[in-house]
């Protein structure tokens, strides 16, 4: 099997709360509960197999319903599901989040059988078969240190993709320097980089490409000015910028996992040799359709689309 890009990362699944607003202190009522697949790399990599990309996934699950829902939802697509371990009597992870209005939310994870997974539990022959690694975090520092010791075993023939998420950006530079070096693309939003460097967009992207990033993504939620221009996205690597504009302002139904579909969306733009601000527009566009539905998969598109949208907005 000739797979282009394999992710490792946590597989959850979500359970959506939908509220009115995020409380700091205080009591309100549960407009509905949703559950879902999730994950964030996990995600990416299911938005890039319904993309017809070939790609696989490293991971645990339990050996429960939960876990059979996870590799069902991947194999729907054409995910290989070959590298997926199944820990007897583990429960698979899951994430609690709060989601209200106006697109704000709050995380809450049990990693369940993430915590299980160990760096023998990864055939690297395998990823180093693939063209791109997609990882993202885990919960416990075991994986964290499993994560170091397989960017270190990496062929120099693959590209890692990076996405780091609120929890490992809170663990700053020096940490996630072994991995941050390594890092063909970091895909990161503006809370994270300002965690992570005590930066705004413009200036964290510049730290990121000097400790040895060679492509940095921030994507920008709803969207902030940058110089003079409103952006979503910001694109860096050592020669240029790109700042992407919006593609539309449609509705917002759930933000989860939007960055995961951006992140879907430019890496199918990676494979298939498109320049960085068409990779940035195709992440947008993917991330655009992602939120319009509840929860983090069932608006990610179809190849065909995507193709679509962005045809309609740039006559391509």
């Amino acid at each position: 099997m000739n797979i282009q890009i394999v992710g490792v990362g946590a597989l959850n699944i979500d359970h959506i709360y939908k509220v009115a607003r995020i409380l700091d202190d205080g009591e309100a009522v549960v407009e509905a509960v949703e559950v879902f697949p999730g994950g964030s790399a996990a995600n990416t990599i299911y938005g890039l197999g319904k993309l017809g990309v070939s790609a696989g996934f490293g991971g645990a699950v339990g050996d429960d319903d939960e876990g059979k829902i996870l590799l069902k939802d991947f194999e729907a697509v054409g995910v290989d599901t070959g590298q997926i371990k199944i820990k007897p009597k583990a429960t698979t992870g899951s994430v609690i989040c709060l989601s209200d209005k106006v697109g704000k939310r709050s995380l809450y994870v049990l990693p369940g059988a993430n915590n299980l997974l160990t760096i023998k539990d990864i055939d690297l022959s395998y990823i180093n078969g693939a063209k791109i690694l997609h990882l993202s975090s885990f919960a416990n520092d075991k994986q964290f240190k499993m994560s170091l010791e397989l960017v270190d075993k990496l062929d120099d023939s693959v590209r890692l993709s990076f996405t780091p998420g609120a929890l490992y950006a809170a663990k700053g530079f020096q940490a996630l320097a072994p991995i941050l070096r390594r890092t063909y693309i970091l895909f990161i939003n503006q809370d994270e980089i300002k965690q992570l460097t005590g930066e705004g967009v413009i200036g964290g992207a510049a730290e990121c490409l000097q400790t040895g990033c060679q492509r940095v993504v921030v994507t920008l939620g709803k969207g902030i000015k940058l110089k003079n221009t409103a952006a979503s996205g910001y694109i860096r690597d050592a020669n240029n910028e790109y700042i992407i504009k919006p593609s539309d302002t449609g509705a917002r139904t759930d933000t989860t996992g939007a960055g995961d579909a951006f992140a879907a969306g430019f890496l199918y733009g990676v494979v298939n040799n498109k320049d960085l601000e068409e990779c940035g527009r195709l992440g947008d566009i993917t991330a655009k359709l992602c939120i319009s539905k509840i929860g983090a998969r069932e608006g990610l598109p179809t190849l065909k689309e995507l193709t679509r949208r962005y045809r309609q907005l740039y006559n391509k």
